[in-house]
């Protein structure tokens, strides 16, 4: 049963339609769902749909809507659906589409003199919406049925909530989160850039290069208090390989692939074969597992060039990946281990978390007893952990179900991060094994796990979590040594020399401006710490302290600076 809310956001998608239709009766309708906070609706029109058209569409929804028009259900048969929507081409088409596979009656809904296929559910009436709680947003195109080889049609958002105070404050956040975007601040802050030359591939900067490295150093030194040890794989191998471990099946489309003396390699889509390649090279005993194997992947998808988003879709990706080898008895504490992991990864960045186990998808390999043990492993080990969780119907991943890591930032947005998949599958179809304590050949189970997911994509989450502002540990640089004048600069260049030595990411603003403007400058790149240093800091060897924070804090000792930027080490 879906949420009252999507229940309206899907009735506002088919009032969208009618209002377009009454403004533009020209117009095609292709299809409108809703979504996430809102619904849309597809038009082939043209005469093309603008941003400044939109406040007139609004004002036509809201005319159907307080109009208190009913939404009527019928079932119809394919023939008779295709009379009704012989006129409308791309309803039509959907209309064959159910035909091939196998239906032969169809859901419609009327309301007015407006008739839609759709499965439903919708409101009983129109005057259930509250007309102070949606607004159209934008207008973008879009591929009829996604697929770039199809005609472009007109896209038109709207967002949906049960009241004026939640949409005001939902486009509160769209406005903080434009500001927010890390495309923009990744350039201003000199963090990471894109090129036509690589589409969806980071070109990393020196700066977006050291965040990278702390939570690089973060993961580094939480797999080895755990006793993985960490590999690196190629990036090329087989195709053959890819087919055997189902890889190829589900994600051929977006692979790259090449050729070499007459064989066909590809671009790793994931990273486990290799695990699983290495895990065979020697007989393994029981004692051996659990074998923790943690990886820093790098994989590749062949996106659709309108599909890539800066950070958060690219085609060269960093996985924080692991493959955890163990025996059936193993799984609970090696799943509770991991979720303590979990904790530990995202313990600094103050973002709520909700779990989810994700249970066996329509497209599945292996038995059905197999997935049942497996899901029965995770909801075990996920109980003995403590861990609140929802599910996640039929979301799991091809070869085994999974436990997904959600994230809230600072706007209260959602976002997937992390998995942990248990896998039965790919061990018996690959052959691997160890000898049991009994002296006998048993197939273990994989874990496969990666807890920030995508590096790219969570350097951009954090970007617009902090706005850009990362704290004082993660921040590409930590602290700036601004001297008042030329003379002050040999003082502050060894300021720098003491703090790097530290350990600090220090740096001297030596540049020929005031120091008003070398505040500003510092306060722009958003770093944690300035350094002050004038006359009296060179006489009493401190600096004068000015933090994002607080503000001007005073005299600090060179030694007092360094414990407390070193203190605040994750």
């Amino acid at each position: 049963m879906e949420n009252n809310i999507d229940v309206k956001r899907h009735s506002l998608a088919h009032i969208l339609a009618q209002a377009v239709l009454e403004l533009r009766p020209e117009a095609k309708l292709g299809m409108g769902p809703a979504i996430e906070n809102g619904f849309y609706y597809d038009f082939d029109i043209t005469s093309a749909i603008s941003t400044e058209d939109l406040p007139k569409i609004n004002a036509k929804m809201i005319e159907i809507i307080e109009s208190d028009i009913r939404f009527e259900k019928s079932d119809v048969s394919i023939d008779e659906a295709k009379q009704i929507f012989a006129e409308k081409p791309y309803k039509l088409e959907i209309v064959k589409d159910l035909q091939a596979g196998g239906a032969t009656m169809v859901t419609v809904y009327k309301s007015g003199n407006f008739t839609d296929l759709c499965h439903g559910p919708h409101i009983s009436s129109t005057s259930e919406i509250n007309v102070d709680g949606f607004r159209l947003t934008r207008v973008a195109g879009a591929y009829w049925k996604n697929n770039e080889k199809n005609k472009q049609l007109q896209r038109v958002y709207g967002v949906a909530f049960e009241s004026k105070e939640e949409l005001s404050k939902h486009l509160e956040n769209i406005e903080e989160a434009q500001k927010r975007d890390h495309r923009k601040l990744g350039r201003d802050l000199d963090l990471f850039t894109f090129h036509e030359e690589a589409p969806g591939m980071v070109f990393w900067h020196d700066k977006g290069i050291k965040v990278v490295d702390r939570l690089v150093d973060r993961w580094r030194a939480i797999q080895a208090k755990h006793g993985y040890k960490e590999v690196r794989f190629p990036n090329m191998l087989d195709v053959e390989l890819w087919k055997r471990s189902g890889h190829y099946e589900h994600y051929q489309y977006s692979m790259f692939f090449t050729d070499n003396e007459g064989k066909k390699l590809a671009l790793r889509p994931m990273d486990c074969p290799g695990a699983i390649l290495y895990y065979g090279e020697d007989i393994r005993s029981y004692n051996e597992l659990p074998l923790k194997l943690s990886e820093l992947g790098t994989v590749f998808r062949n996106e659709n060039s309108g599909e890539l988003h800066g950070l958060f879709r690219v085609q060269q990706i960093t996985q924080d990946d692991a493959h955890v080898f163990v025996t059936p008895e193993q799984i609970e504490d090696q799943v509770a281990e991991i979720i303590n992991i979990m904790e530990d990864i995202y313990k600094p960045f103050n973002m709520k978390r909700e779990i989810f186990l994700s249970t066996k998808p329509v497209k599945a390999m292996g038995s059905d007893e197999m997935w049942s043990k497996a899901e029965a492993a995770l909801r075990s080990a996920l109980d003995r952990a403590g861990v609140a969780y929802g599910i996640k119907d039929k979301d799991g991943a091809f070869y085994g179900p999974k436990i997904d890591v959600h994230i809230n930032d600072s706007l209260g947005r959602s976002w997937q991060m992390g998995t942990v998949q248990l896998d039965f599958f790919m061990p018996q179809q690959f052959g691997i094994n160890y000898i049991a304590e009994d002296g006998t050949k048993k197939t273990p189970v994989i874990i496969h796990r990666a807890l920030m997911g995508s590096l790219e994509r969570f350097v951009g989450i954090l970007t617009e979590h902090y706005a850009g502002a990362f704290p004082t540990w993660l921040a590409p640089v930590q602290a700036v040594i601004i001297p008042v004048s030329e003379k002050h600069n040999g003082y502050a260049c060894s300021i720098v020399d003491k703090l790097t030595g530290e350990g600090v990411r220090a740096e001297v603003d030596s540049t020929n401006e005031t120091l008003g403007k070398k505040i500003r400058a510092g306060e722009i790149q958003k770093i944690p710490l300035l350094l002050i240093v004038g006359d009296r800091e060179v006489e009493a060897k401190t600096v004068a302290l000015r933090s994002r924070e607080k503000g001007d804090e005073g005299s600090v000792s060179i030694d007092e600076l360094t414990e407390r930027i070193n203190s605040d080490k994750q």
